[in-house]
């Protein structure tokens, strides 16, 4: 038997997913790029096929917040890696 409260949590888990494809797909419709300075920053520094480790001494950040912002430009680019991620944000113009 389900937990009471389950149902609720997945539908609002399906709108906040609804409406993030959506605004990263008006994104790429206008050509705007949906990530942020910093986002775009460690997307370039990853370029170069680098570990997490390696990006995050090169932009003098923590590896916990390399990962956070790539994880971030890799759910508004709608890519499944961060090579994917940094494939599709240069193919858009973005870096």
């Amino acid at each position: 038997m389900p937990r009471r409260g389950t149902s609720r949590s997945r539908r609002s888990r399906r709108l906040l997913l609804a409406a993030r494809s959506s605004f990263v797909a008006e994104s790429l419709a206008f050509g705007d790029s949906p990530l942020t300075a910093r986002e775009t920053e460690v997307l370039v520094a990853a370029r170069g096929g680098g570990t997490v480790a390696d990006i995050a001494r090169a932009l003098h950040l923590s590896e916990g917040t390399v990962r956070n912002h790539l994880s971030a430009a890799i759910g508004k680019t709608n890519a499944g890696n961060r090579a994917e991620a940094v494939l599709v944000a240069d193919g858009n113009g973005w870096l």
